[in-house]
């Protein structure tokens, strides 16, 4: 017999069985880390870590390699107009960042601080026991400030003054101080330490934080053993316990070597980031119980529900980040909308956008924003009423044209909402093409920009096809494409279904707690997007798992692929990021299609067949001998090769090999008996890089039937 063709058709197929993919096609059946180019399989280019540098105490950037805190969700790319620097926006489950020259900021807002500023609206002499200030916006009602070097102690506030002041307090002198000095909020001493313990106690009067909370130190200074650095440091802390309403605690890095009581010394500032009040924290998806939630007279009077018997799940916490001109708008999911001035510096917080001047009726609660384009609104999906303070998950609204603060309507400007109807909440949204896609829960639908007196128009597109998770749906050139909860859809003008040929191996093996997990991303080098998933194979159970296996479509193939890999958030090349990269789980930045392995480990690339039959009868029993490779790899590839063959399809597997394949390898001789053939072709060392062609092989008639 003349040797044979072995050519398969692009893509993996797992909704068949095996000898259904062999007769239908042939197609392969299962693949990791593998693309489809021109037709056939080749190995993806791995990854490397990028080094994200730390900033310390001072600010200054030092060469320590960092992850980002909590759980990347969300990253946004661009390139600032002022000052022409690139910069990528991480939003991770507990923090918010900018990355810049490789330098990590954080930029999360403040829940809180005990610095607050102001200066005084009249000269004081040293006696003086009433300070009247610009303003008491952040002051505690009774605590300490500084003016100049004078540290005094308040009381009370009353209107905008500060009373039942003590002048010169903590070993300082009473002085007497200009009108306009500046005056500053402190905490005196409120750190206490224990010998050989990592624990630090902190004392600050009606602090209001919750456990999981971060916290960052400035000013303090050594104490019991712990230096100023790592109390100051900038990543801050998480508050381990609250052991009341006045203090709580935090897990030092190193031990303290004496107990202190009271100290940090007499200008300690502490800053609250925004927290579990603010929607942050919720590294899963919450079952809901307790007042409220759920039916009426459920389960049994005076004991605990379980977690099992929610019917109400909380979000995990997420951000959705947009661009305002050059400067970010980063909205906590369900929650409020803040805005960073790119030309404020790195070392600025996110602020309010409710709080911004001038700013009207700002929606205090949104599920998702994006920027229309090319009129420029901003809109807000699943929103709070303009005119009262109840959340509608399926109303949309938009600020007036050219301006993000101003969302009331008036005859004056273009402010408007529209409540959508089918669905129970918004889910996502994406800008393409003059049209807003918005995907609730059950259906698709567009919004248009259509001016005065309607505004935008909005069309039902689909029902039965919402997307999955607010990061599953993505614009590439005009063409939609997201995850549903059970299919794949795409848009180009009408709503389609992907037909997919891994649709019930993906979603049968998806974790459903964990879909809004579900991440979208875009490699337009290849074609290519993917949304990775947590599966049930996750390792880390069922309390935090986080995506951990893939799911590729080629768009110009039309071919799927589908593999595992930890990734939480991705982006695709952009500016001076020539490759893709991504976020990790364990808060790791990867520049991907960089190299040939995982950031030098090994990458366990493989492609398995469907099985053929020799002939097309499948009578006869074949022996093969001979396999001639068609490949093309670098000189320090070595691609391996199984040879599987089976009498019938239910038949026990013969495996013959692993055969080894280089660039000078002209034959493999094999030994295979069995009426079907299949192949699974793959590499596992660190410099592989190959991609196939169409092999050949040789086959011998054995014996008849």
């Amino acid at each position: 017999m003349p040797l044979q063709l072995l050519q398969f058709k692009p893509g993996v197929v797992k909704d068949i069985t095996e000898y259904s993919a062999g007769k239908n096609g042939p197609f392969w059946v299962d693949s990791n880390l593998i693309r489809f180019q021109n037709g056939y399989p080749s190995k993806i280019g791995g990854w490397e870590k990028d080094t994200i540098n730390a900033l310390d105490s001072a600010g200054s950037i030092t060469s320590n390699a960092t992850s980002v805190q909590g759980i990347a969700r969300k990253m946004f790319f661009w390139r600032s107009i002022t000052d022409g620097e690139d910069r990528i926006a991480v939003g991770t489950h507990n923090h918010l960042y900018i990355v810049e020259n490789n330098a990590l900021y954080d930029i999360t807002p403040l829940r809180d601080s005990t610095n607050a500023a102001t200066t005084t609206t009249e000269a004081l002499d040293d006696s003086e026991t009433a300070i009247d200030l610009l303003s008491v916006s952040g002051f505690k009602t009774a605590g300490v400030i500084i003016i100049g070097s004078e540290i005094i102690t308040y009381t009370g506030i009353s209107s905008l003054t500060l009373t039942g002041c003590t002048r010169g307090t903590n070993s300082t002198s009473a002085a007497a101080h200009d009108s306009g000095a500046a005056v500053t909020q402190v905490l005196i001493a409120p750190i206490a330490t224990a010998d050989e313990s990592t624990v630090i106690t902190v004392t600050d009067s009606g602090h209001g934080a919750v456990v999981g909370d971060f916290v960052v130190f400035s000013g303090a200074a050594a104490t019991g053993g712990v230096s100023a650095e790592n109390l100051n440091r900038k990543a801050g802390y998480q508050i381990v316990t609250i052991p009341n309403v006045n203090t709580y605690t935090i897990t030092s890095p190193t031990e303290a070597t004496s107990t202190v009581s009271a100290g940090g010394g007499n200008t300690v500032v502490i800053n609250y980031l925004i927290g579990n009040a603010a929607g942050l924290g919720y590294q899963s998806a919450t079952p809901a119980l307790g007042w409220g939630a759920g039916g009426w007279g459920e389960s049994t009077w005076g004991t605990p529900r379980a977690l099992s018997e929610a019917d109400i799940s909380l979000d995990n916490s997420s951000w959705d980040l947009d661009l305002w001109g050059e400067d970010l708008i980063a909205t906590v999911r369900g929650q409020a909308m803040y805005y960073w001035d790119t030309s404020s510096g790195n070392t600025t917080r996110a602020s309010l956008i409710s709080e911004e001047s001038g700013a009207t009726n700002v929606p205090a609660q949104v599920r998702i924003t994006t920027v229309s384009f090319p009129d420029r609104h901003f809109i807000a999906a699943g929103s709070t009423s303009y005119s009262s303070p109840t959340f509608d998950p399926m109303l949309v609204r938009w600020s007036t044209q050219e301006d993000f603060t101003k969302w009331g309507p008036t005859a004056l400007n273009t402010a408007g909402d529209q409540r959508l109807q089918i669905g129970t909440k918004v889910v996502t949204m994406v800008s393409s093409r003059e049209e807003t896609i918005i995907s609730t829960d059950e259906a698709i639908y567009g919004m248009t920009f259509v001016g005065p007196p309607f505004i935008f128009s909005f069309r039902l597109l689909a029902t039965n096809s919402g997307a999955a998770g607010i990061n599953t749906m993505i614009n590439i050139d005009g063409n939609v494409f997201w995850m549903g909860r059970t299919n794949f859809f795409t848009y180009d003008g009408v709503v389609k279904e992907i037909p997919c040929s891994v649709q019930y191996f993906v979603f049968d093996r998806l974790q459903r707690d964990f879909i809004d997990k579900t991440i979208v991303a875009h490699n337009k080098k290849f074609k290519e997007v993917t949304w990775f998933y947590v599966s049930d194979d996750n390792s880390a159970g069922t309390l935090n798992p986080e995506p951990d296996s893939y799911v590729t479509f080629n768009y110009l193939e039309n071919a799927w692929s589908i593999g595992t890999m930890d990734r939480t958030t991705w982006l695709d090349s952009f500016g001076f990021r020539k490759v893709p990269f991504a976020f990790d789980s364990d808060g790791y930045l990867y520049n991907q299609e960089t190299g040939t392995s995982a950031d030098g480990s090994a990458m366990s690339a493989y492609v398995e067949s469907s099985p053929r039959e020799i002939t097309q009868d499948g009578e006869n029993l074949y022996m093969v001998d001979k396999i001639v490779p068609d490949v093309t790899m670098t000189s320090d590839t070595s691609l391996y090769v199984d040879l599987n063959t089976r009498k019938y399809p239910n038949a026990p597997e013969v495996t013959k090999g692993p055969f080894t394949i280089t660039s000078s390898t002209e034959k493999v001789s094999t030994r295979a008996r069995g009426r079907q053939i299949a192949m699974k072709f793959y590499s596992t060392g660190t410099t592989d890089d190959w991609s196939m062609g169409t092999f050949r092989f040789n086959a011998k008639l054995d014996s008849l039937r």
